[in-house]
């Protein structure tokens, strides 16, 4: 039997998800919370297997509950449903530990397949998350660094003095003193060589 918590701070919203729940042989609802403490300390108490956690909630937000679950509940797997599917909510709750993020427009097929497959182990996305994700993951890498701070680094790597670099792109010294400043920290690094070596390392530089 699989032992669910629902954590959201509406009770329609609650309520809709306990019944849908209710003919499945497999999947019991053990409790509710209203917030993100709550989710946490009530999985502890009530020994769940799987929280289907909401991300805007009050006193405690789905991704600080999903970050303060694994520690205190490593063995718990929070399954997010939410109506967000932004970078800024998506991406901060699977860092966070999130097994799976469904979205509250899912079928509850769907929803019932999520919550087993998490249970045994496994990730589920949205697929509106998964081809998000997958969008960041294939960005190529010289988005990393502006146009022109690429042409910067180009000019660098081909030995350009500032002043050389600066004749060429018709800007001045300052500017591409300012471009390096940006490149360098981009790049994580302190000098022209380091800058050359780190382009030729994340493919910006050929």
């Amino acid at each position: 039997m699989i032992r669910v918590l629902i954590a959201d701070d509406h009770p329609v919203v609650r309520d809709g998800l306990r019944g849908a729940f209710t003919d499945e042989p497999d999947i019991e609802v053990a409790g509710d919370a209203a917030n993100g403490r709550e989710a946490v300390e009530r999985a502890a108490a009530l020994r769940v297997d799987v929280v289907l956690m909401d991300l805007r909630m009050p006193e405690l937000d789905g991704v600080r509950a999903i970050t303060a679950l694994a520690e205190r509940s490593p063995a718990v797997r929070a399954l997010v449903l939410t109506t967000f599917d932004g970078d800024d909510d998506v991406l901060p709750a699977i860092e966070a530990g999130a097994a799976g993020y469904l979205l509250k427009d899912a079928p509850t097929e769907d929803l019932l397949d999520a919550v087993r497959a998490v249970h045994r182990g496994e990730s589920v996305l949205a697929p509106a998350v998964a081809g998000r994700l997958m969008a960041r993951v294939r960005a190529p890498s010289r988005q990393v660094l502006s146009d022109r701070e690429l042409e910067v680094l180009r000019l660098v790597a081909d030995g350009a003095s500032n002043r050389t670099a600066a004749a060429r792109l018709f800007i001045s010294e300052a500017s591409i003193k300012t471009h390096l400043q940006h490149v360098y920290d981009k790049l994580g690094v302190r000098d022209r060589a380091a800058a050359v070596a780190e382009g030729y390392r994340r493919g910006l530089l050929s």
